[in-house]
């Protein structure tokens, strides 16, 4: 509750007075007239305006529609009062004609001085705030505070206290100024005691439950409010419950009636639809017809994802038009107006679908607005979008267009409407978007089976000064990495869909826990990145960088660390250009529901410096949601790296995989080991990992930010070079353990939108290793992200 009461009681001789001025008789929902009925018209000598107090004698005749010298009937005197009326200036306005002269006698509605909340213990002071629309200072009226009363109402209605109730008092103070308090009675939350189904066969209640939004109220669900009852939840679920049906075959379902009932002791309601399953239906005969001579109906027809004898489904009809829209504005018809039409065989529980292509009416895009954008720059978002001011309207290259938006990643919400355009053929797209933090304050932490607790931060700038610039400045200070680098990146490079990059570092990897060395590299790489089609794009690189590799001499001379790695020691310039192709056809860059990815990345080293090698790395992942809380998805990587013109693979060259790219095992824990000394990791020339997981819905509200995932990694690292291999007698050393066996995982991962930025779980449980693999349990990563 906001506000003392103790100085609104202050005034507490006022409220009287107030409560007249907001239900009393004068208000100007009828304001009364007076004027002389005795002259049908009078000439105006002078006009003379009484009562006004804060408001100027000038500002009320300005609103009149008479002056001096006007001659004035019954009717123009009426009109001059509504005119006054209508300003929500006045409280009351009487108008009369004396003698020639035009008096108007004003009671100037108040203006607010605050506005209070008393009651509210369920919602708080800021959430009603921005619900109301009267705002101190602002003019008071019966109306605004009788509408405000109803949003307020409405607010509680849909958080589940339907007999809330909301009493608007004034407490007059002086100046024509008053206070507006909102005495707020929340009443008892109307929870759903019960949720119960008729006519349904084919699923059960329970599964029926887990179709609709609404929820039965228990007590450990006091973290959720769609327990309730809100009429328009209701009848969302009956969309919901229409839709499951109807993409399971159901032609013919319908939700009969919808019915809540209050409890007796009103503590809550029971919930009960009725239901008609009908029968199952399939596909029967797909046709298309068009009436665009340059599109063949029967062609068409070959790419609709539908096919005579298939279960019916909704979703096939939606993606069938959304192929059909796409096919023809890739034909360069941008208009067109695709509807199917049903023809049920009740005889054979079939569908016949006829999609019937027309051109629609042709609308051009009148004017593009982008809205929401507080810190990126206009221009950013324009050169993403698809379409432009004149063009003509495709629904697909919007769509693209906000896909494109998304891609960014600079904002958490894009929305793109349209409004009504400047003619019947014109519209008008609004860009809707929500800003969200792009610049980045990293900290993660590993806990592994040897008790090594690693630490690494880092600071990024996704969107430098709002331009869609990248730039990264780094000092990372962790148990296995030292690093200073820093990178910039360019999207639009010479204003061309062109990505270019520079990148400088130097680093250190102290891999004295996990292979007995470490590593300092200094150098850098420039880049660049361009579209091939849709959904392809190529990149192209050149790295030049001097990499040394360090062992104690004390540990080469007593013999506690893998010789191999003491052969290793120097230092050495790499100079390697590469390049990368990447096919990505998911349906959203972000979270993916549907949809494959593929990338392959090649590297050749030889083109001067010290080493020659070519080394080979794929990506790929396939996603498939069953719903929004459950998304299954299979990616997998490999990786393969091979010396050429007589060089071998140099140690720190080789892949070390283990950590977050294979969950279960710690960092470099899977892969070739000299287990003589240490079990020093020697680095694997092949690799090959995928991973299976599962999204799985928590007992917590999306609100909380809180996922979960089931998930399952496996694969294998390995292969040496033979002389990595040999002892110093020229045969190979079963102290190298080299084996290309499976390696498996699984376990849950747990990811929070915490307050202080993502955060990160993983629970892991080993399936298959080697007994020389180096396992951990547990591993959490966190980072704190600011704009």
């Amino acid at each position: 509750m906001i506000g003392p009461m103790s100085k609104i009681r202050a005034h507490s001789a006022a409220f009287a007075t107030g409560v007249a001025i907001l239900f009393g008789s004068t208000a100007l929902v009828a304001p009364a007239a007076a004027f002389a009925q005795s002259a049908q018209t009078s000439v105006v000598q002078r006009i003379v305006v009484q009562g006004n107090e804060r408001i100027e004698q000038g500002t009320v005749m300005s609103y009149l529609p008479i002056q001096p010298g006007d001659t004035v009937d019954a009717a123009r005197l009426d009109l001059a009062l509504k005119t006054l009326a209508r300003t929500d200036l006045f409280a009351d306005v009487k108008i009369d004609m004396i003698s020639g002269d035009l008096i108007v006698k004003v009671v100037e509605n108040p203006i607010i001085n605050q506005v209070v909340f008393e009651g509210n213990s369920s919602l708080k002071e800021d959430k009603l705030k921005d619900e109301v629309q009267i705002r101190p200072r602002g003019i008071f009226t019966r109306a605004k505070v009788q509408a405000d009363v109803q949003r307020i109402i409405e607010l509680y209605r849909r958080s589940g206290r339907i007999s809330a109730t909301v009493t608007p008092k004034v407490v007059e103070l002086p100046q024509k100024r008053v206070d507006l308090v909102f005495e707020i009675n929340e009443g008892p939350k109307s929870g759903v005691l019960g949720i119960n189904f008729l006519g349904n066969s084919e699923f059960s209640d329970n599964d029926l439950r887990d179709v609709i939004v609404t929820k039965e109220s228990h007590w450990y669900k006091f973290l959720t409010s769609n327990d309730n009852y809100d009429p328009d939840r209701i009848e969302y679920d009956r969309e919901q419950l229409r839709k499951h049906y109807r993409n399971r075959g159901y032609f013919d379902f319908r939700v009969v009636s919808s019915m809540a009932e209050l409890a007796p002791d009103k503590n809550g309601f029971a919930v009960t639809y009725t239901l008609d399953e009908g029968p199952k239906y399939k596909f029967g005969k797909v046709t298309v017809e068009t009436e665009l001579k340059k599109l063949d109906g029967t062609l068409l027809a070959q790419i609709l994802p539908i096919r005579t004898g298939q279960l019916y489904e909704d979703e096939r009809i939606e993606q069938a038009t959304d192929a059909l829209t796409f096919a023809a504005g890739a034909a360069g018809f941008a208009f067109v107006d695709v509807r199917p039409r049903y023809v049920p065989n009740r005889e054979t529980n079939t569908v016949d679908v006829v999609f019937q292509v027309r051109e629609g009416p042709r609308v051009y895009v009148d004017r593009i607005d982008i809205v929401g954008n507080t810190r990126t720059l206009d221009y950013v978002l324009r050169r993403e979008l698809e379409v432009a001011e004149g063009d003509a309207y495709n629904r697909v290259l919007v769509d693209r267009s906000k896909n494109n938006i998304r891609r960014l990643g600079f904002f958490k919400e894009v929305e793109i409407e349209e409004v009504p355009g400047s003619a019947p053929d014109r519209t008008a797209l609004r860009v809707k978007v929500e800003e969200q933090p792009t610049g980045e304050l990293s900290f993660s932490a590993g806990y592994s089976s040897v008790d090594k607790l690693v630490l690494d931060v880092g600071i990024t700038e996704r969107n430098f000064r709002g331009r869609g610039q990248n730039m990264r400045g780094r000092i990372s200070v962790g148990s296995l990495r030292q690093q200073i680098d820093f990178a910039f990146t360019e999207p639009r490079f010479l204003n061309r869909n062109l990505v270019a990059g520079v990148d400088i570092y130097s680093f250190r990897y102290d891999l004295s826990d996990y292979a007995a060395y470490d590593t300092r590299s200094l150098g850098g790489n420039v880049r660049v990145g361009f579209p091939l089609t849709q959904n392809a794009s190529m990149s192209m690189r050149y790295t030049l960088r001097r990499d040394e590799v360090s062992v104690s001499d004390g540990l080469c001379n007593s013999g506690s660390v893998s010789q191999i790695l003491c052969l290793q020691r120097g230092a050495y310039m790499t100079s390697l250009v590469g390049y990368g192709l990447r096919i990505d056809k998911r349906n959203d860059p972000i979270q993916p529901t549907r949809g494959w990815f593929a990338d392959l990345n090649q590297d050749l080293a030889g083109f001067g410096g010290d080493v020659k090698y070519l080394k080979t790395e794929t990506d790929a992942g396939w996603y498939w949601g069953f719903n929004k809380d459950f998304i299954f998805s299979a990616t997998g990587s490999a990786g393969y790296i091979e010396g050429w013109g007589g060089d071998n693979v140099r140690i720190n060259d080789r892949f070390y995989k283990g950590g977050t790219n294979f969950r279960g095992f710690e960092t470099a824990g899977i892969g070739p080991r000299d287990i003589s000394t240490q079990s020093n990791s020697l680095g694997a020339k092949l690799y090959a990992i995928g991973t299976f997981e599962l999204t799985v819905p928590t007992l917590l509200p999306e609100q909380y930010g809180i996922k979960a995932a089931l998930f399952s990694d496996f694969g294998t690292a390995g292969l040496l070079d033979d002389s990595d291999r040999q002892s110093s007698a020229g045969v190979f050393d079963p102290n190298i353990r080299d084996n290309l066996g499976l390696r498996a995982s699984a376990g849950i991962s747990i990811d929070w939108k915490s307050p202080m930025g993502p955060i990160r779980f993983d629970f892991s449980k080993i399936l298959s290793k080697e007994d020389y693999d180096r396992t951990e349990t547990f591993r959490f990563s966190t980072s704190t992200r600011f704009q």
